[in-house]
């Protein structure tokens, strides 16, 4: 979804403050100039641009949510908003863990499809200023205040959002989990939405990254695994960088390439999470940069970080594994040096 496409048609906000006893419903919608829809149009496509959402699809006979989105209709869009900002006080309000938050309601179109944002703002407490009148005659007081009830910025990420796309009725979810019953849960999407969900691309990614890891661990003596480990991210950021991913199955052949048992093994892991043909396309700079440089601590304390393309380069690195086992690492070709403090 292209962020600058998007066009903001209509906008509400509830507020579901759980220690005030009740949610504090908008029988209006919002009127916003370009500056608010700036501010919404900005979070949703953090969203849809971002590698943590999921992709999921609603419990049809269970879910409240997507009952009152079938048919919708622009003129119920008002109580439409209430209805569902009703479901989620009544969840945060037996959830003490659950923080408070104003819920925006947007509805919007990009390119020829039309959708529904739920964003869930979180509280922020920040200090801001207040003026006092003093006694009659004698001028201001200024004071400094905590206001418990400050909305995330412009340029944070949402940590529970919904896009919901208004043809299919497929969303896109980000969330965070929060205790439930002494449980750990993601309730926006398990007890709000009602709907599954699959991994996000960085969830993916990561489970690759550590189910690589840890079946070289396995496999390799520690003097081998580094180069091993190394050589993994190197192809893992190379099919990226080309492709812009890689399917499960494929990646594992080339990284472990004349290695049977250990490909077997980490597939045998991929299998768990039902990801050996997944295809893993991450979108976002943030989710990809640790696989541009490679990052080398040594047991005396030293960091190295170097750039892919350098490591890949013979000419710029080499790595010398010594008679006694130990290993040295050789930048070369320098033509300047800088140390900063």
């Amino acid at each position: 979804m292209n962020k600058e496409d998007i066009r903001i048609k209509h906008v509400i906000v509830h507020i579901l403050d759980p220690t005030i006893g009740m949610p504090v419903l908008s029988d209006t919608e919002l009127e916003f100039g370009s500056e608010v829809a700036e501010f919404v149009r900005e979070h949703i496509g953090k969203i849809c641009a971002g590698d943590d959402a999921k992709e999921c699809r609603f419990y049809e006979r269970e879910s409240e949510v997507y009952r009152l989105l079938t048919g919708y209709e622009d003129e119920n869009f008002v109580g439409i908003s209430q209805e569902i900002a009703g479901l989620l006080f009544e969840i945060m309000s037996g959830n003490i863990d659950i923080p408070p938050a104003d819920l925006m309601v947007a509805r919007f179109r990009e390119g020829e499809e039309e959708y529904l944002a739920l964003l869930k703002m979180n509280y922020k407490t920040l200090y801001t200023h207040r003026t006092m009148p003093l006694s009659e005659g004698e001028g201001n007081s200024n004071e400094l205040i905590r206001h418990k009830s400050i909305l995330p910025s412009q340029t944070q990420r949402l940590t529970e959002a919904a896009v919901i796309c208004l043809s299919d009725l497929s969303v896109q979810v980000v969330e965070k989990k929060y205790e439930v019953n002494g449980e750990k849960t993601d309730y926006f999407s398990f007890l709000f939405l009602k709907c599954s969900a699959h991994l996000s691309h960085k969830s993916k990614l990561s489970i690759v990254g550590r189910a690589v890891e840890s079946v070289q661990k396995e496999g390799f003596a520690e003097s081998e695994r580094f180069e091993k480990q190394m050589r993994a991210k190197s192809i893992i950021q190379e099919e990226m960088e080309e492709k812009g991913g890689f399917v499960v199955e494929e990646i594992a052949e080339k990284i472990f390439e004349g290695e049977p048992e250990l490909r077997t093994a980490f597939q045998d892991k991929m299998e768990k999470y039902n990801m050996v043909r997944e295809t893993i396309e991450p979108r976002s700079e943030n989710t990809t940069r640790k696989f541009q440089s490679q990052h080398l601590f040594t047991d005396t304390g030293i960091e190295i970080k170097i750039p892919m393309e350098q490591y890949k380069n013979p000419k710029c690195v080499e790595f010398i594994t010594n008679p006694d086992g130990t290993v040295s690492v050789l930048i070369k070709n320098i033509e300047h040096l800088e140390a900063k403090i």
